[in-house]
Parts: structure tokens; sequence; C-alpha cells
């Protein structure tokens, strides 16, 4: 049989929008989280150089 659903909604958490007490030591950075991170740069900065080849193809073909 099922289990009931209740009426109220449950509380959802979410940690990046509540401050941290004073004096709470912060987490160290993962090796994964720096290449997540260096790739969307990389993946960003690939887009603006594809963008400004086309833009500059477009002004030369006029």
């Amino acid at each position: 049989m099922p289990r009931p659903v209740p009426n109220r909604r449950m509380p959802r958490h979410h940690p990046m929008l509540h401050h941290r007490a004073h004096g709470a030591e912060a987490r160290p950075v993962r090796i994964s989280d720096l290449v997540l991170a260096l790739l969307g740069v990389a993946l960003l900065g690939g887009l603006a150089l594809a963008a400004a080849f086309t833009l500059a193809a477009g002004a030369t073909a006029s």
C-alpha cells in the first residue's frame, strides 16, 4: 500500500543562500571543481573566438 503524501511541503534547504556562522572553516577546493571550472572558461573562450571570427568574416564579405 503506498504511503500517504504529506499535505505540507517539505522545506528545501539551499546551502549557498545561507550565511555561514562566524568562525566556520571553509571546505578545501576539490580538483574536479577546478577542472570543471577550467573547462567552462575554455568553452566560453572558444565560443567568443568563434563569434569574433564569424563577425569578422561577415564584415569582410559585405
